[in-house]
């Protein structure tokens, strides 16, 4: 019995990030600000870092919490440089 409501819980909190995710994109496609559209990168991001962790859980392969790693150390440079951007203007000095 634990197995199947772990199996439906993964379910439904897969399809709740991935309705997440095109929230997400929708803000970075319609942000007013490019602050609102670095937000919305961040938390896409983080959301797409937490599904696949979700399939890791699921199928019990390693691959996917390595992959998931690997999108959070992107995600994290990539934004902390585009924060870096929008207040200097340049990334590299």
């Amino acid at each position: 019995m634990s197995g199947v409501v772990l199996a439906w819980a993964l379910t439904a909190a897969q399809a709740m990030l991935v309705l997440a995710m095109a929230l997400a994109t929708w803000r970075m496609l319609r942000g007013p600000r490019a602050q609102d559209r670095i937000l919305a990168l961040d938390s896409f991001y983080l959301n797409g870092m937490l599904v696949l962790l979700m399939f890791g859980i699921q199928t019990g392969r390693t691959i996917y919490f390595e992959a998931s790693v690997i999108v959070a150390l992107l995600g994290f440079v990539s934004t902390a440089a585009l924060a870096k951007f929008l207040m200097r203007g340049e990334v590299i000095e």
